[in-house]
């Protein structure tokens, strides 16, 4: 690899006369950060809040990089906020973005949300079987929750025995 002397500026990375130099924060000594909620604890103002940085990320970020053309086979709702299973999955793609793409991320952190997070949740999130089945650009439809036919507890008829522990 070859580098720059010390002294000397890289071409093409002269600082811009405009913006001020990079400074590197002094470490502070102090409590660890506290650690991010999963959105289904949280409540009033911090799952507001919550809500608005999901909104934030998701329209910023995630939609203008990730989401391509949508398709019959690659759905997404322009209304996805109203889809409980889209909204509990994107809050915690975005809380895996935030550990793995921040500061403590390291190198590989990117690398691994897009292997092991992006592409998995995108795929199950747009699928025609996901959570956006029914609905089309500019269309939103509501998906009716799924209603048990037995009560909580009690084992359909017709179960061993041996499975109503």
């Amino acid at each position: 690899m070859v580098s720059a002397p010390p002294d000397e500026q890289a071409p093409g990375l002269e600082p811009d006369e405009d913006e001020p130099p990079l400074e590197t924060p002094e470490p502070v000594a102090s409590d660890p950060p506290p650690r991010p909620v999963f959105m289904p604890y949280l409540r009033g103002h911090q799952r507001l809040q919550a809500q608005r940085d999901l909104a934030q990320w998701v329209h910023q970020l995630l939609v203008p990089v990730y989401v391509r053309e949508v398709t019959s086979t690659a759905l997404w709702c322009d209304q996805w906020w109203l889809h409980p299973e889209a909204v509990m999955q994107l809050h915690g793609l975005q809380m895996a973005w935030n550990q793995l793409t921040g500061p403590g991320g390291g190198p590989t952190g990117p690398a691994m949300w897009h292997r092991d997070f992006l592409g998995p949740l995108l795929t199950a999130l747009r699928s025609p079987a996901g959570p956006f089945a029914g609905c089309k650009p500019g269309r939103h439809r509501d998906s009716p929750p799924y209603q048990p036919r037995n009560p909580p507890g009690i084992p359909p008829p017709g179960t061993p025995a041996d499975h109503r522990r």
